[in-house]
């Protein structure tokens, strides 16, 4: 089984099917409109979609990472972390993975979406070597009914 260190007593690991539900519930926490638990479950349990989860040794889980993989590129799908645990390395920890993990894919760059105003995650990416190469205007809803820009980023992966 593969497993990676994370802070304050997390590991990392490939996400299970019985993790789906607690899945979806941190990906409603982070974003306006949330995935349903059978689409975590599909991608948990499919080909090509990754899912890595950071939890502690009862399965309790604090964030969860998922990369979509064809050909040679690789696309982050999406992050989040608990609320309790942001800020603490938990993200820092599931990029770490993801980028380890990928090292034994023909995968040789990643790209992600991030909404322009997340200054946080694009902080975050920035230090893991991503760097902006498009954005897409209007493309996430928000609550508010005003769309929000989408900054693409890549890097590559060695």
């Amino acid at each position: 089984m593969k497993l990676w260190m994370g802070p304050a007593g997390l590991h990392v690991e490939p996400a299970q099917g019985k993790d789906a539900e607690a899945v979806a519930r941190l990906h409603a926490q982070g974003f306006y409109r949330g995935w349903p638990r059978e689409d975590f479950a599909a991608y948990i349990t499919g080909e090509g979609t990754p899912v890595y989860v950071a939890c502690d040794a009862r399965r309790k889980i604090a964030g969860f990472a998922m990369v979509r993989l064809v050909g040679d590129e690789a696309e982050l799908i999406t992050i989040a972390v608990d609320p309790k645990w942001r800020r603490k390395g938990v993200g820092a920890a599931l990029l770490r993975a993801v980028f380890d993990d990928l090292l034994m894919t023909p995968a040789r760059r990643m790209f992600l979406e991030v909404a322009a105003d997340n200054a946080a995650a694009i902080r975050l990416y920035g230090k893991y070597g991503f760097a902006r190469v498009s954005e897409r205007k209007g493309y996430y809803p928000r609550p508010d009914g005003t769309p929000a820009t989408a900054i693409v980023m890549a890097r590559d992966l060695g």
